[in-house]
């Protein structure tokens, strides 16, 4: 911000300050040198061309509106941190509960599994789910049917293909959707257990174990 000054160049030049150069950090050291620059242009200001009112005025809003707009942040982010702060007390709650995040995987153990699920961006007529093992070997196919849009979640009883049990460990599950225009990009869903929650900058962190960590965004339905 320049102040246009109506002084006489030619005996105060010395005694005219440009706050360009000044690096200032707030409005109230703006407001400082503002004042500081009036006072001198004041005392400087040639009698019969004197400083313009409205350009005053002008910069003294521009003045104002700057204090305003860092109070503003200076609120928000005061509001900030009270929501961020709201949210890890509410994912505490999720503690000891199981949710579904994107991911494939399928653990089997003691003769039960976990669940998966599939978020569908629109209806489906047609929603296979195709489950293999860790080599890649097809497991079981399982016929969904027709689904509504939204998030589904659905448990695998564990048999395969020659009716045996599967074997306990890690398998993987991908989902094919289709309806009358042809085939729906879905995000298969995975099972994880929220073990505990801490604080970042961008809110709370849900801890789900060998599944990662997660923020509150991340989750797709409690279970």
């Amino acid at each position: 911000m320049g102040i246009v000054a109506g002084v006489n160049e030619s005996t105060n030049t010395s005694r005219v300050v440009n706050s360009s150069s000044m690096n200032d950090t707030s409005a109230a050291d703006l407001q400082s040198n503002f004042l500081t620059l009036l006072v001198t242009q004041l005392k400087n200001q040639d009698p019969t061309n004197p400083m313009d009112n409205a350009q005053l005025t002008s910069q003294l809003a521009q003045i104002n509106t700057l204090s305003g707009i860092e109070k503003l942040n200076t609120t928000l982010g005061s509001i900030s941190g009270q929501i961020s702060n709201g949210q890890s007390l509410q994912a505490t709650s999720l503690i000891g509960h199981g949710v579904m995040v994107q991911g494939s995987q399928i653990l089997v153990g003691n003769k039960t599994t976990t669940p998966f699920g599939i978020s569908l961006p629109g209806a489906a007529t047609s929603v296979t789910a195709t489950i293999t093992d860790a080599s890649g070997s097809v497991v079981q196919t399982i016929d969904l049917g027709a689904l509504p849009a939204g998030v589904h979640t659905f448990q695998w009883d564990g048999s395969t293909t020659d009716g045996t049990t599967a074997a306990d460990g890690k398998y993987n599950v991908s989902i094919s959707a289709s309806n009358a225009q042809g085939t729906l990009v879905s995000q298969p869903l995975c099972y994880a257990y929220v073990s505990g929650v801490s604080t970042a900058s961008n809110g709370a962190v849900l801890d789900l174990g060998q599944m990662g960590k997660a923020t509150l965004e991340d989750i797709y339905q409690i279970i």
